[in-house]
């Protein structure tokens, strides 16, 4: 009786690495999902607690894929061992603060950790090999053929490591020349281009997947990257805690002087998840109209926190109003409940927006 072969597959939520699992287990091949949390991943956290759009539902789009294809996904938390990717990559940043090619390296060497010791403790059940979605010349940095040799070589997992659809493009692996997998079942997509993949998908009647930019990494956006640098800036030290990370991706970032800046909510799902956060920091919240939670994040003076109040104000249902009545919460306990004339938008400077 033949042996049924597993393999481990890096599930971000996306298109390319649904389509990969897929293509695994139409040969039969046992897939296990594995999603490292980084603390920057769009599909770990906005998506769950934000609506994008009124047609798309807020779910994590790894677990939905998971379900989706029936497979276990395993979520791991590495956000504490990926910090130094963060703050020193070997290989540099992309366009923003995004370490792609260290990433890459990072995750895979993770997985073929992962794959040794599920192997070393359980030979019947452990893993074959690892697959990924990645396509050559889909990212301008991580996903260049030489990149993608480099990642196999320098994460430890070397030719344990498939890649269903460009997997014509490069010699055979591993799992190709022992005959676990058929080569001529997988592909040689490359480009930046999803139609061959879209395509791919309706074939075996997928009709739902997510795209997500950047392979869905914060830090691949320029908002987001903006807004770390300031952290950086302010703080005058290049680190960060899990919470800092978490709480940059909510809400309007204001900052009117350097020691000080506002985090305001911009919907309920928002608003909810600083909710979280209001023990922590001074915070303002609108009485006498529907309005956000405002959060003060830093060393606000007397002054500051009449501004942060009218600016909380402009941002609510009263804005066109007189008088709005504001609640702030200062550090301590002490309460203090005024009316404030909301900031005119004239006077809410652009420059002030992180």
């Amino acid at each position: 009786m033949a042996i049924q072969r597993r393999a481990l597959a890096l599930l971000s939520g996306g298109l390319d690495s649904m389509l990969a699992v897929k293509l695994m287990q139409v040969q039969g091949i046992a897939v296990e999902g594995i999603n490292f949390y980084t603390g920057f991943c769009v599909e770990g956290h906005t998506h769950a607690i934000r609506r994008q759009s009124p047609d798309k539902p807020v779910r994590n789009n790894a677990l939905w894929v998971a379900e989706q294809l029936g497979i276990r996904l395993r979520i791991e938390d590495i956000s504490e061992e990926y910090k130094r990717i963060v703050l020193k990559p070997q290989y540099g940043y992309g366009a923003h603060l995004n370490p792609c090619l260290d990433c890459k390296v990072f995750m895979v060497s993770q997985a073929t950790l992962f794959l040794n010791r599920a192997r070393e403790l359980a030979a019947e059940e452990g893993f074959d090999f690892i697959i990924t979605g990645e396509v050559p010349g889909q990212r301008p940095k991580s996903q260049k053929a030489d990149s993608m040799r480099l990642v196999a070589r320098e994460s430890g997992a070397e030719d344990r490591l498939l890649r269903p659809l460009s997997a014509k493009l490069i010699p055979p692996t591993l799992p190709e020349r022992e005959g676990w997998v058929d080569r001529d079942q997988l592909y040689g997509f490359s480009g930046r281009s999803r139609a061959p993949q879209i395509a791919l998908a309706k074939s075996f009647g997928l009709e739902d997947w997510s795209q997500p930019a950047g392979g869905c990494c914060f830090l691949t956006d320029a908002a987001y990257s903006r807004k770390l640098k300031d952290l950086w800036t302010t703080r005058g030290k290049k680190d960060y805690e899990l919470d800092d990370i978490l709480l940059l991706k909510v809400g309007r970032h204001i900052r009117p002087a350097p020691h000080f800046k506002l985090m305001i909510g911009r919907e309920e799902g928002e608003n909810n998840f600083l909710e979280g956060y209001h023990q922590e920091f001074p915070h303002i919240r609108i009485l006498s109209h529907g309005g956000p939670l405002t959060l003060i994040d830093g060393h606000p003076l007397e002054q500051d926190l009449l501004l942060a109040a009218r600016v909380a104000a402009r941002f609510s249902q009263g804005r066109d109003s007189d008088r709005v009545r504001v609640a702030i919460h200062e550090p301590g306990g002490a309460v203090r409940e005024l009316d404030v004339l909301p900031l005119p938008d004239a006077e809410l400077e652009r420059a002030w927006y992180v």
